[in-house]
């Protein structure tokens, strides 16, 4: 679980990263990279949205395409599928997450980057947390050996704190519930930094995704 301090800064960095701005889901080209199956190793797959499509980054420069060059320095039996999706929220999700429940994918780890296009949105928090609940629940009902892994996300200055509050809870509450842990914030070092992120100011660039991928690889790691 992510400490109440780690988290605070996380939020901080969020808010300086989002405030003011709120990124149009119409503007979004989806994105997708299908499994591939070319490997025969246990997956790994990041069920996310535009972090980990890499929105505005070629394939190589993407942070699930750096984590599996890390796993493979390591000499580490895992093959990495990106299933981010721009745009995509934990309803979008859930309706993707079927064509990754294969024999033939071999999921072994699931990680969910899932809900900040949600609070986008203005989504109400108990959908979202039924979503990723279902997530969750149906993942096991196919394997209840994969192990599950989730993001912390946090909300937009400009929804209110009421709707913050709520939306902030969603993760812990769910991974307390479900017994998932929830992964550091992946923005660490990279949000609110103009030289790091895109002209949108959310997106890392090609100096900024490096630095997202040292960070997912930190957490994950230990879980491998």
């Amino acid at each position: 679980m992510i400490k109440p301090d780690k988290m605070r800064t996380s939020l901080l960095l969020l808010t300086i990263c989002f405030s003011g701005v709120l990124l149009s889901t119409a503007t979004c080209k989806k994105e997708e990279s299908k499994p591939t199956l070319t490997r025969s190793e246990p997956a790994i797959v990041f069920l996310g949205d535009s972090l980990s499509a890499g929105l505005g980054l070629p394939e190589e420069l993407t942070f699930p395409y750096l984590i599996q060059e890390k796993i493979d320095a390591a000499g580490l039996k895992y093959r990495v599928i990106n299933a981010g999706r721009s745009g995509d929220t934990t309803a979008g999700g859930l309706s993707r997450l079927q064509w990754y429940l294969r024999k033939d994918v071999k999921l072994k780890i699931l990680i969910i980057e899932l809900g900040s296009n949600d609070a986008m949105r203005g989504q109400p928090p108990e959908s979202i947390e039924k979503n990723l609940t279902e997530i969750i629940r149906k993942t096991r009902a196919y394997d209840p050996t994969v192990k599950i892994l989730m993001y912390q996300f946090y909300t937009f200055p400009n929804l209110g704190k009421v709707y913050g509050d709520k939306f902030l809870q969603i993760f812990p509450r769910i991974a307390k519930k479900e017994k998932v842990e929830l992964l550091a914030f992946p923005l660490e070092g990279v949000a609110g930094k103009p030289e790091l992120n895109q002209a949108d100011g959310i997106h890392p660039n090609p100096k900024g995704s490096p630095i997202v991928a040292n960070n997912v690889w930190k957490s994950l790691k230990p879980h491998l």
